[in-house]
């Protein structure tokens, strides 16, 4: 098979006072993500879907959040270490389409931004990444404004 597609999905609690990262740009807001690392949702869910895709584990297995190494980490280091590790199986990124969901902040003006911050950490051309926001018309925790969410589709080729 020369093509394979992966799914990665991430969470994160919101908080009071903490800084909030979205596709590897910081975004204003009064409320920041809870994680080990910075807490990028959509990054980490971009890393499980190329990880799933290689079939080689999830974010969690290769950078546990019990090492203190990832305390505080860029996720953007994580999501060129995964790259990395999926290149050294022998693939390539195909395409990646993503959906961030939140309340509040709206980030549609900003999108551009995290592509081109995700195209340069991904080493592919800017066509090959989609971002897309939701929110959830008040509904759960994304809708109180308790926690963020990610999800994440790859298509990754054997080179």
């Amino acid at each position: 098979m020369n093509f394979r597609i992966g799914f990665g999905y991430d969470v994160h609690k919101l908080s009071k006072g903490l800084p909030l990262t979205i596709g590897g740009i910081t975004v204003p807001h009064t409320k920041g993500s809870v994680g080990h690392s910075d807490g990028d949702v959509l990054i980490h869910a971009i890393c499980d879907a190329l990880f799933g895709a290689a079939n080689i584990r999830d974010i969690g297995y290769h950078f546990p959040d019990t090492d203190n190494y990832y305390k505080g980490i860029d996720s953007k280091i994580l999501l060129k270490k995964t790259i990395d590790i999926i290149e050294q199986a022998g693939y390539t990124i195909g395409n990646i389409d993503s959906t961030i969901s939140l309340q509040k902040p709206k980030v549609k003006d900003l999108i551009p931004e995290m592509k081109k911050t995700l195209t340069k950490v991904c080493k592919t051309d800017s066509d090959a990444i989609s971002i897309k926001a939701t929110t959830t018309e008040k509904l759960g925790f994304e809708g109180r404004e308790e926690g963020i969410s990610a999800y994440a589709v790859a298509l990754i080729y054997k080179k």
